[in-house]
């Protein structure tokens, strides 16, 4: 017992050493990754102005190419379970959007050339809203909505 605790406590040890390390010689920087953050679409009111930041337009076309899958009535908005498939060749992204909530942008995903269009996360809902799911590809933007049933709010409600 007493050698498998000092075998966790070593490879812990090395492994915080070898990301100190990475962290210290410039390959590992926090400030990278949070660049590449949208941060004007997260906090954008209004699913305009949030597509407008995130993708450069609003113009959205219908598809049937796109399922979306939601339950019909929350239970919880705090942990509504939301997977969205793309059958649109050459899908780029998949963002998903609750069009009642303050801020309307839940989840943007963007897919390596390849990947296959489906994404799949729990959102949370302050309110009965519809659910729409953005695609891009080609250069434009498809969707899809469904209409979810909140029974208790998850945006502080």
């Amino acid at each position: 017992m007493i050698n498998m605790k000092r075998r966790t406590f070593l490879k812990g040890s090395v492994a915080a050493g070898a990301m100190g390390a990475a962290m210290g010689a410039g390959l590992l920087t926090p400030r990278m990754v949070l660049a590449a953050w949208p941060s004007a679409a997260f906090e954008a009111k209004t699913v305009d102005s949030a597509l407008d930041a995130l993708m450069g337009s609003h113009a959205l076309e219908s598809s049937d190419k796109i399922s979306i899958r939601a339950p019909d009535i929350a239970e919880n908005g705090a942990v509504v379970p939301v997977s969205v498939t793309s059958s649109i060749p050459g899908t780029e992204a998949i963002n998903i959007i609750a069009e009642k909530n303050a801020a309307p942008l839940t989840a943007a995903f963007k897919l390596g050339k390849g990947a296959e269009g489906f994404v799949s996360t729990r959102i949370k809902m302050g309110k009965t809203s519809s659910v729409i799911a953005v695609v891009k590809a080609g250069g434009k933007l498809y969707s899809t909505g469904k209409e979810v049933k909140v029974t208790i709010g998850g945006c502080g409600g």
